[in-house]
């Protein structure tokens, strides 16, 4: 149990627990025939604090979590112009996780308010203001599967419940415990996906069939390894220290290095984000 309990501090330090100095970093990417291939590096959040959890709202923009004097907003960047304005007006709180509605431009983010309340809220994205998505629910990280479908990991005592929320309904269903606080929609396909912590206490992958409701296993994690994001439908991308590393699901069964970020100085990589058409590649990364 102090194993469970030491990795639910790890996938929940950030939003709920200290905050460490992070930046959040952008390069063009593109497949290569031994790995991957990164360019034109980029500090797009060059601010001291907490700068972490990107997520693209298109191919040349995306948002994150971002240290605004002390209080964490949603930070807009333009990879053409190489602008960034904050995204949201000034809360009772702080907003992590933002992420845009699939069919609008409005944002969704986790708020954690002064009193401690942390709930899932909506931010309109021409006037900056907010309302409350789904009451009396305690979102950690969460990820769309369409307007109306979110699968989330919602705080329960000291482990973090896999949740579906019917945004129609205004219900969530109880899934799974002990889950992992990366989520994504797996690309041109009808499926979720998250994380379960195993017997060994590391994190196992899997896929959620949206249509049938079953789940399938994937593979594990590397160790220590938290946080991944799909490049395609078949190969999921995750870092490591400097590294990058690959797993392809119609290929042999193993994590494979596919790149190094040692030239640029990178350390620590956590979570990561793909453009929707795969050509920009967001990481956070421990500040330089």
């Amino acid at each position: 149990m102090k194993n469970v309990l030491v990795l639910f501090f790890m996938l929940c330090n950030g939003l709920i627990f200290a905050q460490n100095n992070t930046e959040v970093y952008v390069f063009d990417v593109a497949l290569a025939y031994e790995g991957l291939e990164l360019l034109n590096a980029r500090n797009v959040s060059n601010n001291k604090g907490y700068d972490n959890q990107p997520s693209f709202i298109s191919n040349e923009t995306l948002v994150f979590a971002g240290n605004n004097n002390g209080q964490t907003d949603i930070s807009e960047y333009s990879c053409t112009s190489q602008v960034k304005k904050w995204a949201n007006k000034e809360s009772e709180g702080s907003e992590y996780s933002p992420q845009k509605f699939p069919s609008s431009n409005d944002l969704a983010a986790v708020r954690l308010d002064k009193d401690g309340k942390q709930r899932l809220y909506k931010y309109n994205t021409k006037t900056g203001t907010s309302s409350k998505i789904i009451e009396n629910l305690e979102v950690a990280y969460f990820a769309f599967y369409n307007d109306e479908k979110i699968l989330a990991t919602v705080l329960s005592g000291s482990q973090m419940d896999l949740v579906m929320i019917d945004l129609k309904t205004k219900s969530a269903d109880t899934l799974f415990q002990n889950a992992g606080r990366s989520l994504q929609k797996v690309p041109n396909s009808n499926s979720m996906s998250y994380t379960l912590i195993n017997e060994d206490h590391n994190l196992d992958l899997y896929v959620l069939d949206m249509a049938s409701n079953d789940s399938f296993f994937i593979c594990e994690l590397p160790f220590n390894t938290q946080d991944y994001v799909w490049m395609n439908d078949t190969q999921v991308l995750t870092g490591k220290g400097s590294k990058l590393y690959m797993y392809d699901t119609l290929g042999i069964p193993e994590w494979n290095k596919v790149a190094s970020l040692d030239e640029y100085g990178v350390r620590n990589i956590t979570r990561l984000a793909i453009s929707p058409n795969g050509k920009k590649l967001a990481l956070v990364a421990d500040e330089l």
